[in-house]
């Protein structure tokens, strides 16, 4: 008695469509080595976790040197508008009165700062 096994093997030859450059298609699994161990999860979140939190930290940062600039750039802006306003005063008046306008305004200026 002779058995025979039949084995069923997928038979490889040209695809029907010519596109053999293509790789032959496969059964979609979404789950197939999909799941992770809970200390790998535990590590990607941590890993997570801290770039987001450099990432946050390198935006304050950035902000904070953006706003020095616009505050530098607002004082420069405001002396010289009041140099102009001084050189303006000084055509007219006297140096000295001028220069005490100067101080009397400074004082108020840093009484009102307090």
């Amino acid at each position: 008695m002779a058995t025979t096994t039949t084995t069923t093997m997928a038979i490889s030859g040209t695809r029907k469509n010519g596109k053999s450059w293509k790789p032959a298609k496969t059964a979609f699994r979404p789950k197939a080595g999909a799941s992770l161990s809970w200390e790998a999860r535990l590590e990607q979140r941590l890993a997570l976790a801290a770039t987001k939190l450099r990432e946050k930290e390198m935006k304050e940062e950035k902000e904070a040197a953006r706003q020095e600039r616009n505050r530098v750039l607002k004082e420069r802006r405001e002396a010289k508008v009041e140099k102009e306003r001084y050189e303006r005063l000084a055509e007219k008046m006297h140096a000295k009165r001028v220069e005490r306008i100067r101080r009397r305004e400074r004082r108020n200026r840093a009484l009102k700062e307090r």
